[in-house]
């Protein structure tokens, strides 16, 4: 069965547009569902295509040997247009200049739409799509509940706000890896994340190079553990017992292999705000439980405050993207958890607020309005 994306209604704009497609995201996530479905999309309307997997090592031999290698894989005719799906491109020793080529070269007739795992080097003559874990609504969908995908979650009836509520609940704690949210049960789905973490995870890290594989585990771990704390690499190399350049690198690895994001303070009075420490939230709520070893429902949970502050990071970068996400902080402490500048506008954790921090960010950001949230309506108010 295929499932629909909310990315695939804007890639298909761009199917017929010049620039090469590049999905890029973590292992998983279902990029290579996305490519097939567009993959028979233009099948339907009568186009060529052609498909193939860099983990193939014949296929990536040849194009590493030189791009010019990709014509003894596909046919290619000089007056039709043939779209070229590449699954897995990051397996080549330099993917932007194999695109560039392409373009540059045979962009009248060739159309390449390929995926990544991995955030390297890109073009402004690519458009580029970032497939994240499915989002709220998208995981209403794999789960049969088509009824609410176009719905105003906040006009809905009390029978039909418990049933969401159950399935929020289980949205919170497994996350949204598709094949994790169609696993039949809790056990299944442990499982499935577990393969995720210690199999596809280590992919990432034998790419990267690294060497202490434990320690990057380790750095996961303790992430997981202090979500919304700022990230002080040289207190993280001292737990661990490596360098700071050794943790500068994880964090790089896990961020360009999606699954943390760093976000950026805002701030005007640099004297008075905090200006150089990010923030941490992982991008899949399912995975940061996993590595926190912790899958009880939010009620009975030790660590409500930073698992809520993930839950809203991830409704957010679902619905507004994460280039515009930050966070408040001054010198002694008072944080706003979000700020989207942009959309002048802030969300805060309901159980952290204290009115004398919102009067002193207003008088910083009078623009800026700020929106209290709990967990009980966050899901109505960003899903």
């Amino acid at each position: 069965m295929i499932y629909n994306r909310n990315i695939l209604k804007s890639a298909r704009k761009y199917l017929y547009s010049e620039e090469a497609l590049i999905f890029t995201g973590a292992r998983q996530v279902g990029k290579t569902v996305i490519l097939k479905t567009l993959k028979s999309d233009l099948e339907k309307k009568g186009e060529k295509t052609y498909f193939f997997n860099l983990e193939d090592p014949d296929y990536l031999k040849l194009l590493n040997e030189s791009p010019k290698n990709l014509f003894k894989i596909v046919s290619i005719a000089k007056d039709i247009k043939t779209y070229i799906f590449i699954d897995e491109i990051q397996y080549l020793e330099n993917p932007t200049n194999f695109i560039k080529y392409i373009f540059d070269e045979h962009s009248s007739n060739i159309k390449l739409i390929v995926s990544g795992s991995s955030a390297f080097y890109l073009d402004k003559k690519f458009k580029i799509f970032n497939v994240r874990t499915l989002s709220f609504r998208e995981f209403l969908y794999f789960k049969g509940q088509n009824k609410y995908l176009t719905l105003d979650f906040s006009k809905l009836s009390l029978i039909e706000i418990d049933e969401l509520k159950m399935f929020f609940e289980e949205f919170v704690l497994y996350g949204g890896y598709p094949k994790v949210v169609l696993a039949e049960d809790t056990v299944e789905k442990v499982e499935v994340l577990r393969e995720i973490a210690y199999s596809y995870i280590k992919k990432d890290i034998y790419e990267a190079g690294i060497k202490q594989e434990d320690n990057f585990y380790r750095l996961f771990k303790i992430l997981s553990m202090q979500v919304g704390n700022l990230v002080n690499s040289s207190e993280l190399a001292s737990v661990l017992g490596v360098s700071k350049t050794a943790v500068d690198n994880y964090l790089y690895v896990m961020e360009k292999s999606f699954h943390i994001s760093r976000i950026k303070p805002l701030f005007k009075n640099i004297r008075k705000e905090l200006t150089k420490m990010p923030k941490a939230h992982f991008l899949d709520l399912g995975l940061r439980n996993f590595f926190a070893n912790n899958f009880n429902q939010f009620e009975f949970r030790i660590d409500k405050g930073m698992f809520f502050e993930n839950i809203i990071y991830k409704l957010l970068l679902d619905k507004y993207g994460g280039d515009t996400i930050k966070f408040w902080r001054t010198q002694d402490g008072k944080e706003i958890d979000f700020v989207l500048d942009e959309q002048e506008i802030a969300f805060e954790a309901k159980a952290k607020f204290r009115k004398n921090k919102f009067k002193i960010f207003k008088e910083n950001y009078p623009e800026i309005a700020i929106n209290t949230i709990t967990f009980e309506d966050c899901w109505k108010i960003l899903g």
